[in-house]
């Protein structure tokens, strides 16, 4: 399957996801989220939901890390669309966020970062059985995490395609993908 043709597909199956469908899913994968291994982990990156988008309630994750993981420093992103380059930012709460051009909530006052990161959730639409994902297309986070050896986690309501036939040299493959059902880890080419 070609990335567009997944894109629309992934699309439309979040445009007909309820409210109480994303929540009952998020939740899910909060329950998987929680049970990988943090040791390690000083920083985090975590992507802010898109609520008109049906996207993952990452802030439960937030909220999660935040009450088990109080030493972890989380941090957000916040889009330059000129550049197609992203800053991140130390997360200070919701009262600090608010939403750009694109619905998407970005920080305002909250302190630069420009150290490690040693795990980044990744938003996606789709993924395929090898770890390859596909996003809105803009290439943010494949730009972000050139370079960074750092701990890819993709977060989906759906299940993997079987193959994305149009990787290309700049796609970054991920390290696990959690869903709803479970968690693939393509660090070892087994899916779990």
């Amino acid at each position: 399957m070609k990335k567009a043709e997944l894109r629309k597909i992934a699309l439309n199956q979040r445009k007909f996801l309820s409210s109480s469908a994303v929540s009952k899913l998020s939740l899910q994968l909060l329950s998987h989220f929680s049970k990988l291994d943090f040791s390690g982990v000083k920083t985090i990156h975590v992507f802010l939901p898109i609520a008109e988008k049906n996207e993952p309630d990452t802030f439960l994750f937030i909220d999660w890390l935040r009450n088990n993981h109080p030493d972890v420093k989380i941090i957000v992103p916040k889009a330059d669309f000129e550049t197609a380059l992203m800053s991140n930012y130390v997360y200070s709460g919701r009262e600090d966020l608010q939403k750009n051009l694109y619905n998407i909530l970005e920080p305002q006052k909250a302190e630069l970062h420009n150290g490690d990161v040693e795990m980044v959730l990744v938003p996606l639409l789709g993924f395929d059985e090898r770890g390859y994902r596909v996003g809105y297309g803009k290439g943010f986070y494949d730009r972000f995490l050139e370079g960074l050896t750092t701990l890819k986690v993709g977060i989906s309501f759906f299940e993997p395609a079987d193959n994305i036939e149009d990787v290309n040299e700049h796609d970054i493959q991920l390290d696990l993908c959690i869903t709803p059902h479970k968690v693939y880890d393509f660090r070892k080419s087994v899916i779990k």
